[in-house]
């Protein structure tokens, strides 16, 4: 678990009210990142330029302001925007319970994990086993940040999850991209259940899956860092374009594909990062496989 939480909330469950930590469940600090630099390696820093005068402008001399006409704002001090926004609360209200699996995951945002905070570890491990018991989960509303939310509380083996949810008006339809339904023979339908299931699993064993890209391009840099040259790949051949597929023998051809009941995706493996402090060495350079269809 984290060494530190990110608030202390109190859980409304009726007339009970369960104290709890709230923690970040994922993590986003592992992505490569690039920096902006001059061509002579030196650090840029980025600076608000006025589209009137062109001249940069310090943060001192900023404000807020809400476009409400083209090109006519009105704006906010800082007090006047702290009056507006939300005043956050540490309580978090459950108005009711639904079954878990009626949340649609598109709603999904982003997630964290709650723990018992001192004095609420019966509480607590009571809403877990109930909820676990009942298979359902806790849709909540909390106000954080100058913004109000909507959360599905839902209990996990070990613990409960505190799921932030996107409201109705920040998700998409899919109704709106006119898909069309197109009619499948028995035959075709029969194929494709046959490949589903020859390819099934019992769960989703996310520590099988490892982020390719990731491994790759710091791959790459530590080549660089070597004093390899970094060269694009050859473009990948693609099929010509307005093949007729016949989809009943593509079917077969997938279900008669050897090892395909057992595929895996393999673990990639570790990388050995170059010294730092090494000189690099004279430029060699380096190409990538592609793969070519047939």
């Amino acid at each position: 678990m984290p060494a530190r939480s990110l608030a202390s909330l109190s859980l409304s469950f009726g007339l009970v009210s369960i104290p709890v930590k709230l923690y970040t469940a994922t993590e986003t600090s592992t992505a490569v990142r690039f920096n902006l630099l001059t061509k002579d390696g030196s650090r840029l820093k980025q600076q608000y330029v006025s589209e009137q005068t062109g001249k940069v402008v310090e943060r001192a001399d900023m404000v807020k302001g809400y476009e409400f006409e083209k090109d006519r704002f009105v704006t906010f001090s800082p007090d006047e925007l702290k009056a507006i926004e939300e005043s956050p609360n540490h309580l978090v209200e459950i108005v009711s319970f639904i079954p878990v699996k009626t949340v649609d995951p598109l709603y999904y945002d982003k997630a964290y994990f709650i723990a018992p905070d001192k004095r609420g570890g019966k509480p607590y491990s009571l809403l877990h086993a109930a909820m676990l018991k009942t298979q359902r989960c806790a849709i909540a509303k909390w106000a954080s940040k100058g913004k109000s939310h909507v959360v599905q509380i839902r209990a996990v083996e070990g613990g409960l999850v505190f799921q932030q949810l996107l409201f109705a008006d920040e998700v998409r339809s899919i109704a709106d991209l006119h898909i069309e339904d197109v009619e499948v023979s028995d035959a075709e339908l029969k194929l494709a259940i046959q490949l589903i299931e020859q390819a099934s699993e019992d769960a989703y064993d996310a520590p099988l899956f490892k982020d390719d890209e990731k491994v790759r391009v710091l791959a790459a840099i530590d080549a660089k860092i070597a004093g390899q040259q970094i060269v694009s790949p050859e473009p990948v051949e693609l099929s010509p374009t307005g093949q007729v597929i016949d989809l009943m023998e593509a079917l077969r051809a997938s279900l008669n594909r050897k090892g395909a009941a057992s595929a895996k995706v393999k673990e990639a493996a570790p990388r050995k990062p170059v010294r730092r402090g090494a000189t690099p060495a004279a430029p060699t350079p380096i190409r990538r496989a592609s793969k070519k269809s047939a």
